[in-house]
């Protein structure tokens, strides 16, 4: 999820390059001083093209390609390690920014582009672009906006595997499950484009001659700031139901793949949407905050971590803004010995490892009940016969996690179960991919745990898959209901009344009857709770309607006497 607070360890990354091409100690102290001072200029040039050792040359082969073809298609963004640009009024610019972020391929740490920490006078004139266009796009009617989001979502379906292409590269994801996250996303602006009867507002004439009517009306401007692990999914949420429903957006993408926003953002452009109804600013810490705190800005809609969540959360509300926060999970799911044997090994592997387990609601926990426990082994094979490689390269099934950082913290993890009494299955670490010698690479893996244990109790946010065993379901219930998250639950069973029972007793907001991945489409709502959600308005469907619309209620009275009557009424009306 999000990583903003580790701003001062990315912000330095650039520095950190460049210094170690200096080579001081063989120079006199004139030609130190000049080194310095050319180094000091090179770090305000910040703009500048970067050197072809930064580029393309450490991609493999097939990256290279797709890196040129992103790179001379879109306006917005590189992937040849040039600088990612804002999105303000309808104009891409160019940041005046003297921090930048180094956006890295998590398979060989290549560039592939720079993000700005977007300055505070470019953030302020991004908000001022989306009121001002506020005015007008809020009266625009609302055919017009439904028609504009039927042609994003043609633009977004013909533009696939652009913005595809540009999630491998930044994000890792092979290239059929970054397809994947674009797909999700244009569900929603396809729901999106429903409009027209969805926000139909209500009528009834409570009284001779009066009626009562209420509609929906935007808020305003608001904002969605975006996590990494679905550049291009949860970025279409905001920008389908927050503009056509009248607001206008300015969106935070994750400074570790801002690629598929902006590419969304030419689209936007290219489908009719008028200049400052979509808007883009990048960075970390210091952008969030000014989202929390401009007067502006009535909602805020964030993905991510449960520490920025949370920050955010507690910042904003209190200044009257709405806020929605899908935070951190732990799915658990229960395989009862009736299970169909083949259709749940298959599922529950891909759940576990499937985008390398860099997904909110990837299944961390697997209980087996019973007699279920005989098929530990047949997943252990499954699990092992994964492919682990480079997004691009064919019959890859898992990719790189997002950074050297989040690998470090997945192996600590795996580590640990060993030192607290459990036992590692399948060991992901050290695995070796051909062609890819400095990638993020952590291989499937799966332990067995108990629930007191550190690998248990904490979100991995990687491939891993904790295995417990149970006797009875009732147990396996009650292991998820003493959880702290609430996003999702999935039980694999051939009996109607046990999965029955497991539908209504367990508590996740998100429950799978033989589905390991239960992610309601967007004509419903995402319905995470407990600790996995803060606010009290969800994504999508019908509630992410509610989101981004206030509720206005008129009542008129138009007395059929008064077309003849020529005395006033002074009493206080009654109603019959």
């Amino acid at each position: 999820m999000s990583h903003f607070f580790q701003l001062k360890r990315q912000a330095s990354s650039y520095g950190h390059t460049h210094r170690r091409t200096l080579n001081f100690g063989k120079l006199s102290r004139v030609s130190q001083q000049q080194s310095l001072k050319m180094y000091r200029v090179s770090r305000q040039a910040l703009r500048a093209a970067p050197s072809k050792s930064m580029m393309t040359a450490r991609y493999s082969s097939l990256a290279s390609k797709m890196a040129d073809e992103v790179s001379s298609k879109w306006k917005g963004t590189t992937a040849n390690g040039g600088n990612t640009k804002n999105y303000i009024g309808g104009e891409f610019r160019e940041s005046s920014a003297t921090k930048w972020l180094d956006v890295l391929d998590p398979s060989t740490q290549t560039v592939v582009n720079r993000v700005p920490e977007t300055t505070e006078s470019e953030f302020n004139s991004a908000v001022a672009a989306a009121a001002e266009a506020y005015k007008e796009w809020s009266q625009t009617s609302i055919i017009r906006r439904q028609r504009i989001i039927f042609e994003l979502q043609h633009l977004i379906r013909q533009h696939t595997s652009d913005i595809a292409k540009s999630i491998v590269l930044e994000q890792g994801k092979t290239f059929a499950d970054a397809q994947g996250d674009v797909q999700r996303g244009l569900q929603v602006v396809e729901t999106a484009s429903a409009i027209t009867s969805t926000l139909l507002g209500d009528k009834l004439e409570v009284a001779k001659d009066m009626d009562t009517y209420s509609r929906r009306l935007p808020l305003g401007v608001t904002a969605a700031i975006t996590p990494f692990n679905f550049p291009a999914m949860i970025v279409l949420w905001s920008a389908a139901l927050a503009t056509v429903t009248g607001n206008t957006l300015v969106v935070k993408p994750s400074e570790r793949d801002p690629g598929a926003t902006m590419i969304i953002a030419e689209l936007c452009e290219r489908a009719g949407m008028p200049p400052g109804v979509f808007n883009v600013v990048h960075g970390s810490a210091d952008t969030v905050n000014r989202i929390c705190d401009h007067k502006d800005i009535k909602a805020i809609s964030f993905v991510g971590g449960d520490n920025a969540g949370k920050h955010i959360y507690n910042r904003a509300t209190p200044q009257g803004k709405r806020v929605q926060a899908n935070l951190g999970a732990k799915n658990h799911c229960v395989i009862m010995p009736d299970a169909n044997r083949n259709l749940t090994l298959n599922a529950v592997a891909g759940a576990g490892f499937g985008a390398a387990g860099q997904r909110c609601m990837a299944l961390s926990v697997a209980i087996f009940v019973g007699a279920a426990r005989e098929m530990i082994p047949e997943l252990i094979e499954r699990a092992r016969a994964l492919k682990v490689s480079g997004g691009f390269e064919d019959g890859t099934d898992l990719g790189p996690v997002i950074s050297p950082q989040a690998k470090e913290r997945i192996e600590g993890f795996i580590a640990s179960v060993p030192k607290e009494g459990g036992k590692i299955l399948v060991d992901g670490r050290g695995v070796e991919v051909p062609g890819y010698p400095k990638g993020n690479f952590v291989g499937p893996t799966l332990v067995e745990v108990t629930t007191d244990m550190s690998a248990y109790k904490n979100e991995i946010f990687g491939p891993v898959l904790s295995v417990i065993c149970a006797e009875t379901l009732d147990e396996a219930i009650e292991i998820i209901n003493a959880n702290k998250y609430g996003n999702g639950a999935a039980i694999f069973t051939n009996n109607g009344a046990t999965a029955r029972r497991f539908e209504v007793e367990a508590q996740p907001g998100q429950i799978g009857i033989n589905v390991a991945v239960p992610v309601p489409l967007p004509m419903f709502n995402w319905s995470g709770n407990k600790g996995s959600f803060m606010g009290d308005i969800p994504f999508y469907g019908k509630t992410g309607l509610d989101f981004y619309t206030q509720r206005k209620t008129t009542t008129s009275l138009w007395p059929a006497q008064d077309a003849i009557g020529n005395k006033a009424t002074v009493a206080m009306p009654q109603f019959h």
